[in-house]
């Protein structure tokens, strides 16, 4: 039998990157234990086959460590770029007039290829269009379907294939390439738990992922552009999960009005009961330097003090010089911020208001009644993971015990807040319920001797969906030689 190891101390998750410099067995694993709950596939960079290993080192090492492993392939969703420039690159002077066209000739100082056609029928006079992640800003002065004339506002160097962002305008482009879908689906026959959608403008992007899925993994959608946080509400309700993906949203927003949007997006998606990652530049510091900035400390610590459920580390983890002491900073400035008196008052900054259901009634019950009795736990028994998804919502003071035999469920809830889910064969009666949160609460080590427990489950057993049962025990002394004796 596996060693079960100890639970996380912590209740935000690590999420990390893998890359070139993190991407063995041995790698993975220093990064597990260094702190990170679960692994991100970026898939834009590097083909399939090199990701196929990998996947399979982090489901060797859930089988070794006894602990269901979360697996996000994040999906490199449409890229816009401009085309090829005579000499490899050239110089926008600010002020100058530059054309994008559809002539396949190599561009020069005043015009270059845009090989995206949706562009030329969308963009509209005034517009802004961004160049290599908002260093170049140039202004549209008047447009046809074959020709977009602007005014360079903002200039620089500007070379081959540089990225191009059209923050005023939604774009009638699929939220899926034809890459994203080959690799959607490598990612499903590999059996990865989450699918993360790049570049969401509207809700209705969502609906071919979610076809294409069919329950085989949780979706969720990566808010990277204004026109998606003007329907963050609608997104958030369509999807399993959101990324507040400041990357690109810092190019496409001015830098400051990121942070209130940051705090915007994480109430909606916690309001609506939707696991929240922050992401981009937590850390970015230590891609070169064994230690971060003290900004970089406090960014990280603000996301842990307004509630998300994970904490992404990119090119830090994947391809940075420190990997293993950017998780280990990740974790221990996760661990301070909660040990903080009054962190568990600012996490509760969301006002949630539970629907009027049984489920949502026994959550909001448990979570107050862990804090007026000091219970040690909250054990959910569940199939589908909903009772462990409304648990999470309700950020109680206590680790959230999910014990599910299904162990898909059990690695996808490894982005939820507060949550530690052990895959366990499932109770088929009310006195086996109650043993077996006993029993695991010792195992697990979120519990001893004398200590309360509360469960929560739904009867009758293996239905999905059906929370209606919550139930405080003690732990008595016998019980706890008894287990000591069973293992």
């Amino acid at each position: 039998m596996t060693q079960a190891i100890m639970p996380r101390l912590r209740k935000v998750r690590v999420l990390a990157t893998l890359g070139p410099a993190s991407n063995t067995p041995e790698m993975i694993e220093k990064l597990f234990l260094a702190g990170a709950d679960a692994f991100r596939i970026n898939m834009s960079h590097g083909d399939q086959e090199s990701k196929a290993p990998v996947i399979a080192a982090i489901r060797s090492l859930e089988k070794k460590l006894g602990r269901p492993t979360t697996i996000l392939a994040d999906l490199q969703g449409p890229k816009l770029r401009v085309g090829k420039f005579d000499g490899g690159s050239v110089m926008l002077e600010t002020g100058a007039t530059f054309t994008l066209d559809h002539d396949d000739a190599p561009g020069d100082a005043s015009r270059v290829r845009l090989p995206h056609r949706e562009i030329f029928d969308a963009v509209e006079d005034g517009a802004r269009l961004l160049l290599d992640d908002g260093k170049l800003v140039l202004r549209v002065t008047e447009h046809d379907e074959d020709r977009i004339v602007t005014k360079v506002e903002v200039g620089g160097k500007l070379s081959n294939h540089k990225g191009l962002n059209v923050p005023d305008v939604v774009l009638p482009l699929a939220a899926l390439t034809e890459k994203d879908r080959s690799d959607l689906t490598f990612a499903l026959d590999q059996g990865v738990d989450w699918v993360a959608l790049s570049f969401v403008q509207r809700p209705e992007d969502l609906a071919e992922a979610r076809k294409l899925i069919q329950g085989r993994a949780a979706l969720l959608a990566k808010i990277e552009k204004p026109s998606a946080v003007a329907r963050i509400e609608e997104i958030v309700e369509q999807c399993d999960g959101v990324m507040v993906a400041r990357g690109d949203l810092g190019v496409e927003l001015p830098p400051q009005s990121v942070p209130p949007l940051q705090k915007r997006i994480v109430e909606v998606a916690r309001r609506l009961g939707r696991p929240v990652i922050v992401a981009t530049q937590m850390l970015e510091s230590m891609i070169t330097s064994p230690s971060p900035t003290r900004a970089e400390v406090s960014d990280v610590a603000t996301a842990v003090y307004d509630g998300a459920d994970a904490i992404m580390l990119s090119a830090e983890s994947a391809a940075g010089d420190w990997p293993v002491e950017a998780v280990t900073m990740m974790d221990s400035i996760a661990q301070s911020v909660e040990r903080d008196p009054a962190h568990g008052d600012r996490v509760h900054f969301t006002v949630l208001r539970p629907d009027p259901t049984t489920a949502d009634a026994l959550s909001e019950a448990a979570k107050n009644i862990a804090g007026t009795i000091s219970a040690s736990a909250i054990a959910c028994f569940t199939s589908s993971g909903s009772t462990a998804r409304r648990m999470a919502r309700e950020r109680p003071p206590v680790p959230i015990l999910v014990l599910t035999p299904n162990i898909d469920t059990a690695r996808r809830l490894g982005l939820l807040w507060g949550v530690h889910a052990v895959h366990t064969r499932d109770v088929g009666s009310f006195e086996e319920m109650v043993a077996k949160a006993k029993r695991m609460a010792l195992r697990h080590h979120m519990a001893d001797s004398g200590d309360r427990l509360i469960i929560c489950a739904g009867v009758p057993f293996g239905t999905p969906g059906s929370t209606n049962v919550l139930h405080v025990v003690r732990i008595l002394g016998d019980e706890l030689k008894k287990y000591d004796k069973q293992g």
